[in-house]
């Protein structure tokens, strides 16, 4: 049996502002989000891109990054999705 992969990621919506979510099928969390079954956040303001993806083999690890990157100010988010700042750096 294949291990499990967990994705934390980052939305960018059409409003400019940031979205960040925890997954185990980026593909279809994408397409949910998109057609605004996603969540109540994505819906309201709608999807313009993946700006950042991270795989975990740990739902807990995943987890708690989901919720760390959460608590990030923008400037915090953006470094990270621009490269110029990797996770390790965190």
């Amino acid at each position: 049996m294949s291990e499990w992969k967990w994705y934390v990621y980052i939305l960018e919506c059409l409003d400019g502002t940031y979205y960040t979510g925890l997954t185990w099928r980026m593909d279809l969390r994408y397409d949910q989000h998109a057609s605004g079954l996603g969540c109540t956040y994505t819906a309201k303001r709608g999807v313009k891109r993946i700006t950042y993806v991270e795989e975990h083999t740990d739902f807990e690890v995943a987890r708690k990054r989901e919720r760390q990157i959460k608590g990030w100010s923008r400037l915090k988010k953006e470094k990270l999705t621009s490269s110029k700042w990797g996770k390790e750096w965190c």
